[in-house]
């Protein structure tokens, strides 16, 4: 990155971001974060038509630390994206002083979002999955698929992965570009099959009806659902969440905004006073993670933008030093 001159706003691009970005790092700023809170308003949420194709999606996210940083992620999620070769989610954060309202920095929004949220998902995985967890299955082949496998891999001693997806051809590529890196990696055809042999199956998908069953899960599994954000959402259906341990990233964003947790909550399946824990009160100790080995654990991510304020910070201070 080019130096900029005293008090002018930097630029970040998507490879800076990915580079500065370490995932060990990343997870402890989250933690840190996570354990000292900030003022996180719930995000606006706006359905945006798009003739010719599916609704898009505005998110706008703030949060702050009086008299640290304040910071806004402005994204924009259109699915039918892939049919023109774009990517579905793209965005761009504004890194602020919280004691001026000075703009310090401009963020690639994307990079930041999928940084982010395969750390979130690593945190809880960390608290919540089996120390011993070897075999991880990817559930969804866009975007944020490689960073949750390297995600999950950083935490736990991954040696299996098995990559399923709605095109197969995707999910073989994505699976040969692990294949040999410390892991041994292949795609899979048939989705109850590969979820009953995970030890951890993550899903990053924008399905709209459930793609877990919870009739194929066996004990000592931990489940991450990241790709669900609006309640109409779902990634696992009810007897998934009832035969899990059930937590989320944020109470506020999962209880409005995550179909995973709304529809059982709507329905009867799962009780708003059974959530075990968030983010911040597993880290925190306020809430305990796994109890025992046969647990089945399941992490329900929304993303919050307590998450991209910690990214953004980490970014623009690991530039400055």
């Amino acid at each position: 990155m080019r130096s900029a001159p005293p008090g002018a706003m930097r630029v970040f691009g998507a490879s800076e971001v990915e580079n500065i970005l370490e995932i060990g790092p990343l997870i402890e700023v989250l933690r840190s974060a996570f354990r000292t809170g900030a003022q996180v308003p719930v995000r606006h949420h706006h359905t945006l038509p798009v003739p010719g194709a599916a609704d898009a999606t505005l998110l706008l996210m703030p949060a702050w630390q009086p008299g640290r940083y304040c910071g806004i992620k402005i994204v924009t999620v259109f699915p039918s994206n892939g049919t023109a070769g774009l990517p579905s989610v793209m965005g761009n954060y504004l890194l602020l002083s919280a004691r001026t309202g000075a703009p310090l920095a401009l963020i690639d929004g994307r990079m930041l979002t999928l940084k982010r949220t395969a750390a979130a998902s690593a945190l809880a995985a960390k608290y919540l999955s089996r120390q011993d967890s070897e075999k991880l299955l990817m559930v969804g082949t866009g975007a944020l698929a490689p960073h949750l496998i390297l995600a999950h891999a950083s935490v736990r001693p991954i040696r299996e992965l098995v990559v399923w997806g709605r095109d197969f051809k995707k999910a073989q590529t994505l699976a040969a570009n692990f294949d040999g890196r410390r892991l041994r990696a292949r795609a899979a055809a048939n989705l109850a099959e590969a979820a009953a042999w995970a030890d951890t199956i993550s899903c990053a998908t924008l399905s709209q009806a459930p793609l877990i069953e919870g009739a194929w899960l066996r004990p000592g599994q931990h489940v991450d659902l990241v790709g669900g954000f609006t309640p109409g959402m779902r990634e696992a259906d009810d007897e998934t969440i009832a035969r899990a341990r059930v937590y989320v990233d944020t109470y506020g964003g999962a209880l409005k905004e995550a179909g995973d947790i709304v529809q059982p909550i709507a329905n009867g399946t799962l009780m708003e006073s059974q959530i075990a824990g968030d983010l911040g009160e597993l880290a925190q100790g306020r809430a305990a993670g796994r109890s025992f080995y046969n647990q089945i654990t399941l992490f329900k991510s929304v993303g919050t933008a307590l998450e991209d304020l910690a990214a953004a910070e980490l970014v623009y201070e690991t530039a400055r030093h």
